[in-house]
């Protein structure tokens, strides 16, 4: 008989692993352990072997570069291991998008990284969580995972890390694919730190002081993300202030606040798309606010151009 194949499975807290207090707060009280301990009797132990390491429990929307810098390299530790058939993270869904692209933009191997976690907390009368983890197990095991990059497995959806953002604040369906029907997925770099790095995110909006943009620069923002209107337009003194960041180099990034649709820069004007990007600029295709940081981010941390990474 071949040998079991080895799924790792790192555990940092979210809701997947909170039970809820004498209060009615969630809080994270599961271990790892505790996570995977229902699995391992919907696996055969002489097929599928689990692996189990606890990185944290945290609530997601509270995690530091520094915390996905570990994250990483824990994933990239498993994979030194060739008996891993691939990783599973269980991760909060807050800025569980954050991480999977961070995840994704340094991830060369061929094996399957899934991040999953849940929308009900454990001991809710009908939890999603342990279905969610088998499915994301299940989805490892299978070969056709193998090459796709990072994943996020959640209510029974498949979705590629990049384009994929958290859409509902409580439904199960919470996450959705907002990109291309073929996903484009930028070359995987060499894995860089991305903590020391600064990118701050400024939403627009009509009348939008340059204040909002002098604020982080003279804060020592390394990188700003600007959450543009529509196709990525802003209004006329926002756009002041974003050139002067420019001029001064500090790289920029356009998304947008709508819910679909990629960046386009077809208007002139002072704030509009095409301006802007005549400055430098970069668009920031389908990405939104907060895939589109981490995006900068890791561009900054790899020392390479914004646009090779949008």
């Amino acid at each position: 008989m071949s040998s079991p194949q080895t799924l790792s499975l790192l555990t940092t807290g979210g809701t997947i692993a909170c039970t809820t207090d004498a209060s009615g707060a969630l809080i994270p009280t599961l271990s790892g352990e505790n996570l995977v301990a229902p699995l391992r009797s919907r696996f055969h132990p002489e097929r599928v072997r689990l692996r189990v390491r606890e990185l944290g429990r945290v609530d997601s929307s509270s995690l530091r570069l520094d915390e996905v810098d570990a994250l990483i390299a824990a994933v990239h530790q498993e994979l030194r291991d060739p008996a891993v058939a691939g990783v599973i993270i269980t991760h909060g869904t807050d800025s569980l998008e954050e991480t999977a692209l961070a995840l994704d933009s340094f991830h060369s191997d061929e094996r399957p990284v899934i991040l999953t976690g849940a929308m009900r907390p454990s001991d809710d009368p009908a939890p999603d969580g342990p279905d969610n983890l088998f499915e994301a197990c299940t989805i490892a095991l299978d070969p056709a995972a193998r090459g796709m990059g990072a994943l996020i497995v959640m209510g029974h959806k498949v979705l590629p890390a990049r384009g994929t953002i958290k859409v509902d604040t409580s439904a199960l369906e919470a996450f959705a694919y907002l990109g291309p029907a073929e996903p484009r997925r930028p070359a995987p770099l060499p894995v860089a730190a991305l903590s020391g790095h600064r990118v701050d995110i400024v939403a627009a909006y009509p009348g939008a002081p340059r204040a909002l943009i002098d604020a982080p620069v003279s804060a020592g923002a390394h990188g700003l993300v600007i959450e543009a209107m529509g196709a990525g337009n802003i209004g006329t003194d926002l756009a002041r202030g974003v050139e002067d960041g420019l001029d001064q180099g500090i790289p920029v990034v356009i998304t947008t606040r709508t819910h679909r649709g990629e960046v386009r820069f077809d208007y002139g004007g002072q704030g509009g798309g095409a301006s802007l990007g005549a400055r430098g600029a970069v668009g920031a295709g389908y990405l939104r606010a907060g895939q589109a940081r981490m995006a900068l981010l890791v561009a900054l941390a790899a020392g390479i151009r914004p646009d090779d990474v949008f």
